[in-house]
């Protein structure tokens, strides 16, 4: 499968076909802020964004390895860049929520087009390059068509 075409096309599809209020299997996200946390997410890999490394330093390798890893993310991983209580969502409709989650993937590939070689900071898994983020990004979206049903 081509995990950029997954994220350019099959992702934006399959989201759209949830309403803003469905709630997943797990987690405490309903499907737009989802789509939103997705963008966030995104959002580190655009050179828009740029991230602190937060894990330390002596567990970044481990957990990079698990990141480029065919391992799936386990149900109700803890992200401790997010409350416990969700943000609100930030438009309107889900239809903008998926417009901004489309431009924050484009804005992805153009950064990488535009700066061959080079490398964004993931806070959890470190340094990354165009292959190693779409990996990563695929495998977040998956976790989450997972966690709605979608896959």
């Amino acid at each position: 499968m081509d995990k950029l075409h997954f994220l350019q096309n099959e992702f934006p599809t399959l989201v759209a076909k949830l309403k803003a209020d469905t709630k997943g299997s797990w987690g405490v996200l309903n499907a737009q802020q989802m789509v939103e946390h997705m963008s966030d997410s995104i959002s580190f890999a655009t050179g828009k964004n740029n991230q602190a490394l937060i894990s330390p330093a002596g567990k970044v390798d481990a957990f990079k390895s698990f990141a480029m890893s065919d391992k799936e993310f386990k149900p109700n991983t803890p992200n401790s860049l997010m409350s416990e209580i969700p943000a609100p969502a930030k438009h309107n409709n889900m239809e903008a929520s998926i417009d901004e989650l489309k431009t924050t993937i484009n804005d992805f590939v153009n950064y990488f087009e535009s700066n061959k070689g080079a490398t964004l900071t993931n806070p959890f898994f470190g340094n990354l390059n165009f292959e190693e983020w779409t990996h990563l990004l695929h495998k977040h979206a998956v976790h989450h068509c997972k966690q709605f049903g979608l896959l």
